[in-house]
């Protein structure tokens, strides 16, 4: 069992950045590939970025390539999401993901293991 806790949200002006953290329980954190989606009101959930169990290979979706970085500490159990250059469309609930292997569909939700309760992101004008 894995449990997500996520922190970092909050509101920021377009052109900031926020750093979002998600901490993990479980002995066997190092072995998981973990990552992050969003969901913005009215919207499905959307695959944000991913990072493999020793972060030497990410994934992005194209629409935060260059402005987000996925990275982890394993020794911390805890993986992170620097975002700069925020936009109004990055406005959503932003949510850690984990599961135990890297799956070829990874930018379905329903691939996903494990997940966390999820935390605000709002970027204002």
């Amino acid at each position: 069992q894995v449990q997500l806790v996520e922190s970092g949200g909050g509101l920021v002006q377009a052109g900031g950045s926020l750093r979002l953290s998600c901490a993990a329980s479980g002995r066997t954190f190092g072995s998981y590939v973990m990552g992050w989606f969003r969901q913005a009101p009215g919207k499905e959930r959307e695959f944000v970025s991913c990072i493999n169990w020793s972060g030497s290979s990410t994934y992005y979706t194209e629409s935060v390539k260059g402005r987000f970085t996925i990275s982890r500490d394993n020794a911390k159990n805890t993986v992170y999401l620097q975002m700069n250059s925020l936009k109004p469309e990055d406005t959503a609930v932003y949510y850690c993901v984990a599961d135990s292997m890297l799956r070829a569909r990874m930018v379905i939700a329903a691939e996903w293991h494990y997940w966390g309760q999820g935390t605000q992101v709002t970027v204002s004008l």
